[in-house]
């Protein structure tokens, strides 16, 4: 199971959107309304945890790279 963000949608001038926290299946479709008042909801897109990985840079050259040979060892 998926934690969604969802808020509510203001519907008055001023009104600041709720939020809150849903479990789901990654297969439901998202809600509409919200489960408890019935006010209409959007779901939040938000950042996430990932792995991300990236390759190590070669070791700077003696030179400073001002001959051309960085990265050759």
């Amino acid at each position: 199971m998926a934690t969604y963000i969802y808020e509510t949608v203001p519907q008055r001038a001023g009104q600041k959107p709720v939020r809150f926290e849903m479990q789901q299946s990654m297969t439901e479709q998202p809600l509409t309304l919200h489960p408890e008042t019935g006010e209409p909801v959007r779901r939040v897109i938000s950042g996430g945890y990932g792995i991300m990985t990236q390759k190590a840079a070669p070791p700077p050259s003696p030179c400073g790279n001002q001959c051309g040979c960085f990265g050759q060892n």
